[in-house]
């Protein structure tokens, strides 16, 4: 009884999934399933063509953050410096706030140059790294990403040698004598720090620089002389502009570089803002406007990324330091995983970083630790005073250096002094602590006579920066621990 009765439920139960099924089918057959808004839907847009721009603008910033900072070095050195390809602009002393740079160091003479590959391969002359001096450095393609590792741990392996580069697409032969580098894209840069060796001189590691040289492969027979610039007195204006000027500097790369497979979605939505290979950079006014507006909010946008910055990105769990070197999982610079690029994380990267290596290593020569918020985790502000203690036994076996740049373009700060770091090597002028370490102020105005311990912020919001050169075990491992900075005041 109880089986026939479970029948019949069930029976039942399958005529009124029928019956509700064929009421579906009678409903469905008078009106089309999706193709189309839920009824009563409205469009959130009144001007299309603004909006498709402006979407397009703002990704594009993101998306060429590491093309268009590099760029933005060549531009400058063209139009403010005179500089042409294959001349090196070598400064004669560490960089001053003048050199309007992403996080720039200023204690090692910097070194850089430019090349256009569509002349043909170009010939870098590295000179072996001795007593007198060695040069560290990269050499990068349009995209910003290491195609050269040079100096010690490079690919000339201190020895020196000539490295040749060659442009896409190239067919030709290689001489012997070459290291062969064959770049992806057409226009390449460098940057070399001329790092003086023991009881050598900043002017001993300028002259070193001057050993560098740049050429044609087609004038290998007979080199040109050498061209150098040394700015240490100009303004060297390389940060990336972020209002519609940032799509000019794009238009300038984009439309000579050959796309890559990953960005041919990419290039074809530049042709809604008129930036294509081949053609002019002509923008309407609806197009400039939301240019304009696009770089203006990937601007504020990264910067309310910093602001909130992911956890995982903490040097430490229990501190407020973020490593400038923020590496994709694979420890590189590229971002690129088998089935993604990690957009967000390229872009954070290459807005206040420039010059990477090719691969970051667990014990690397230089480590920059940010420091992202005071001890209590409170983001620094603009005109107030902290400081920070340095230990006397810092974990580095060559030298620290505490630099505060400016948070709004990760640039130097402009001061009437012109102070913008304190190193171990301004230890013999500054008020040391019972302990034998110092506490290095930044802010306004210094403490009373604490002149030496300070670095003038000048108004602007610090971005404080402490290099490690030559970290030691304790460092890499983690287990030293650098104090927070906190409020003086």
């Amino acid at each position: 009884m109880m089986h026939k009765v479970r029948t019949l439920t069930a029976l039942a139960l399958a005529l009124t999934v029928l019956a509700h099924t064929q009421a579906g089918l009678a409903k469905e057959g008078t009106e089309t399933q999706g193709g189309q808004p839920p009824p009563g839907s409205q469009s959130s847009v009144a001007d299309f063509d603004y909006q498709i721009k402006y979407q397009r603008a703002f990704e594009a910033v993101l998306w060429n953050m590491p093309a268009i900072a590099i760029y933005s070095f060549r531009r400058a050195a063209f139009e403010q410096l005179g500089a042409k390809d294959n001349d090196f602009i070598a400064y004669s002393a560490p960089a001053t706030p003048k050199l309007e740079a992403i996080t720039a160091n200023s204690i090692t003479p910097y070194i850089a140059a430019f090349t256009d590959l569509r002349k043909g391969p170009v010939v870098l002359e590295v000179p072996p790294a001795s007593a007198q001096g060695s040069v560290y450095g990269q050499v990068v393609d349009a995209w910003q990403f290491t195609i050269a590792d040079v100096g010690p741990s490079g690919l000339d392996k201190g020895k020196g040698g000539k490295l040749l580069f060659t442009p896409p697409g190239f067919k030709g032969s290689v001489p012997p004598g070459y290291i062969h580098v064959a770049s992806p894209n057409y226009r390449i840069a460098l940057a070399f720090r001329s790092v003086r060796a023991p009881g050598k001189s900043a002017d001993d590691a300028y002259q070193y620089a001057r050993k560098l040289r740049m050429y044609y492969l087609a004038d290998a027979k007979n080199p040109p002389q050498q061209r150098f610039i040394d700015p240490i007195n100009e303004v060297y204006p390389t940060l990336p502009y972020y209002d519609e000027r940032h799509f000019v500097d794009m238009h300038a790369v984009m439309s000579v570089e050959p796309p890559r497979p990953q960005d041919k979605v990419m290039y074809g939505m530049l042709r809604s803002l008129g930036i294509e290979r081949g053609k002019p950079f002509a923008p309407d006014e609806t197009t400039r406007k939301a240019m304009r507006q696009a770089a203006i909010d990937a601007w504020f946008y990264l910067q309310h990324w910093f602001d909130n910055i992911p956890k995982d990105k903490l040097y430490w769990p229990d501190r407020h330091y973020a490593s400038l070197l923020m590496t994709d999982e694979n420890k590189r610079f590229t971002f690129e995983y088998e089935d993604n690029i990690d957009l967000i994380g390229r872009a954070a990267e290459y807005f206040w970083c420039t010059f990477m290596p090719k691969q970051l290593s667990d014990s690397p020569a230089t480590q920059y630790l940010m420091a992202m918020a005071d001890k209590n985790g409170k983001s620094l502000e603009a005109g107030k005073l902290y400081k920070l203690d340095v230990p006397a036994q810092m974990p580095v076996k060559q030298f620290w250096a505490f630099t505060v740049y400016n948070r709004d373009n990760n640039a130097f700060i402009y001061s009437d002094s012109g102070r913008t770091t304190l190193s171990s090597y301004d230890l013999d002028s500054m008020k040391k602590n019972a302990d034998g370490g110092v506490t290095i102020y930044f802010g306004p105005e210094a403490p009373a006579g604490l002149d030496h311990n300070w670095i003038p912020t000048a108004g602007k919001r610090p971005l404080p920066a402490m290099r490690f050169y030559g970290g030691t075990e304790a460092l890499n491992n983690k287990t030293f621990k650098l104090p927070d900075v906190e409020l003086a005041q």
